[in-house]
């Protein structure tokens, strides 16, 4: 009987609140800001989000933080919803920050009548001088004790567009010597006088989002607003807001961020790999992001399973992508389909083979009976893998060597009685007889080998490009190197070869993945035409990297 998985941290809180008749009913949220591609580490908070209102009673907004209108687009708005819907999840609500708007100006305007907001005319760089540091504490602005009724008075003036960016902006009134730097009179709102996705200019001035945050949640009734560690400062400004405002007391509880080894998930440095075409594009399949581990082949299952095995935890820190490629063959091995392509080909004639003989041989489609089989062309000429023959073999080699024996998978025993070499000294022809009682499935030959290659008949081969990826860098943690992290992009994260494929392969859909074996799993890419087949790698049938074999 298999162990019970523990309760984490958040989850225990909320037994502990269903138990004692505090909730009834869950409600979580996830909050992106609409300024980019989502990547693994907002997978994890997607999971763990929506994972807790599927296990309890609730359900889960996807609320968009669109406060920011310089780096704000609909582009992103629509990535995001398409790559929570692939994961699997689906949201109750689909809300914005900006629905609340007017809401949150009304906020603000009591916070001034409550004398514990003020307008302030000092410049950003004025107010982080007058903030002081962590060990001294922070001067008030000359402005601090301006009346509500001129408060209120400015305030409205920024609201119609009396003032220039930057020239004002609304405080909360706290305390400049609080220890908290955070709570030493944070901004509350900013002048910016900029197009807004959705509520076009009506708007020119936007909350921050330290004060937006907390009241967009209160205002849905978030009861777990699950945020990561670096919002653990906040949590009291958070908390002040919600107490002086009198409103629904929403709760920010905070997790470690998970990182993920041999690469980067900051948006900042996404975007740099993007705009100085290291990569190409957001959905390239190296990068990190959720559009890139699709495109590349990656499985939702997989994900989800990654990120319920890393779980959560209260400290940052990074976790293998050996993982995260462990948790995805799991699902590929039961799930793809099988199929053969060979990726760096030399020539194998059976010489004892009828001339213009061709045989459709069985051949599996998957480790489930249940996925049936496949019928493979077979003829005289075949293209192996170059790796697969050795001129003079080595201690334990069970593939071709003169003289040695193979099985050609679904098919014959080949027995190898000599090879063609060019003028440079490389092997151009593979020579074979075959023994025709051998054949899979009907085998009288008594013959027995250890080695079995794969093969794609000549006659019948399709070309495709294959593109082999790796990890995009080539040290473990990038970012904690010396000077620019992008010196350490891995040259060799992405090879295009052409490889010969089987003609099944012809019908190969974007929505499925196939084993080619002996060489790892991949996929069609989304670039792919009738013309021309494109393959991406997915990944490899075994951990390449482990044990530091590529460092």
């Amino acid at each position: 009987m298999s162990e019970e998985k523990s309760l984490n941290f958040i989850e225990e809180i909320i037994e502990e609140g269903i138990a004692s008749g505090k909730y009834k009913t869950i409600v979580t949220r996830f909050p992106p800001e609409p300024n980019g591609y989502l990547h693994m580490g907002h997978a994890t908070s997607i999971c763990l989000n929506f994972g807790l209102t599927k296990k309890y009673p609730g359900y889960t907004n996807l609320r968009f933080d669109d406060t920011n209108p310089i780096t704000e687009d609909t582009e992103y708005v629509e990535s995001i919803k398409e790559d929570i819907k692939w994961l699997g999840f689906e949201w109750k609500n689909e809300l914005y920050a900006s629905d609340y708007f007017d809401e949150l100006y009304n906020y603000a305007v009591q916070l001034i009548n409550k004398g514990l907001a003020y307008v302030d005319d000092l410049t950003s760089e004025e107010i982080a001088t007058y903030k002081g540091t962590p060990t001294q504490p922070g001067k008030d602005s000359p402005y601090r004790n301006r009346t509500v009724a001129e408060n209120l008075s400015l305030f409205e003036k920024m609201k119609a567009g009396e003032f220039e960016d930057g020239s004002k902006t609304l405080r909360a009134k706290i305390d400049m010597a609080h220890t908290n730097m955070l709570m030493r009179d944070p901004l509350i709102y900013r002048i910016k006088h900029a197009h807004h996705h959705r509520t076009g200019n009506k708007w020119c001035i936007y909350p921050m989002y330290d004060f937006a945050h907390g009241q967009s949640d209160s205002i849905e009734h978030i009861t777990h607003s699950i945020c990561t560690l670096e919002f653990i400062p906040h949590r009291e400004l958070y908390d002040w807001f919600i107490e002086k405002l009198e409103i629904y007391p929403s709760h920010q509880y905070e997790f470690a961020r998970r990182n993920l080894s041999y690469t980067v998930m900051s948006k900042r440095k996404l975007l740099q790999l993007v705009n100085e075409k290291h990569v190409n594009g957001w959905d390239d399949p190296r990068m990190p992001t959720i559009s890139g581990m699709r495109r590349r082949g990656f499985t939702a299952s997989s994900i989800r399973k990654f990120c319920d095995t890393i779980g959560i935890a209260k400290r940052d820190n990074v976790t293998d992508f050996s993982l995260l490629e462990f948790c995805l063959r799991e699902d590929l091995n039961n799930t793809a389909l099988r199929a053969m392509a060979v990726l760096d080909p030399i020539k194998l004639v059976i010489t004892n083979y009828p001339e213009n003989a061709t045989e459709e041989l069985l051949s599996e489609n998957g480790p489930d009976e249940m996925q049936g089989k496949r019928t493979v062309p077979f003829s005289k000429e075949l293209w192996i893998e170059r790796e697969d023959f050795l001129e003079v073999p080595i201690k334990k080699w069970f593939r071709l060597a003169p003289g040695a024996s193979v099985r050609l998978k679904s098919a014959y025993i080949v027995t190898c009685t000599g090879f063609d070499k060019d003028a440079h000294g490389n092997i151009t022809t593979i020579y074979c007889t075959y023994h025709p009682d051998s054949k899979s499935g009907g085998d009288h030959s008594g013959l027995t080998v250890k080695g079995t290659i794969h093969w794609v008949s000549v006659a019948h081969a399709a070309t495709a490009e294959v593109r082999l990826y790796d990890r995009l860098f080539k040290v473990e943690n990038p970012s904690n190197e010396e000077g620019d992290f992008k010196d350490y992009i891995n040259p060799g994260s992405l090879q295009i070869i052409k490889a010969y494929i089987e003609p099944s392969l012809l019908s190969a859909s974007i929505d499925k993945r196939y084993q080619f074996l002996r060489k790892g799993y991949f996929c069609v890419d989304k670039e792919s035409t009738a013309d021309k087949l494109v393959f991406n790698r997915t990944v490899t049938l075994k951990d390449t990297w482990g044990g530091n074999a590529k460092k």
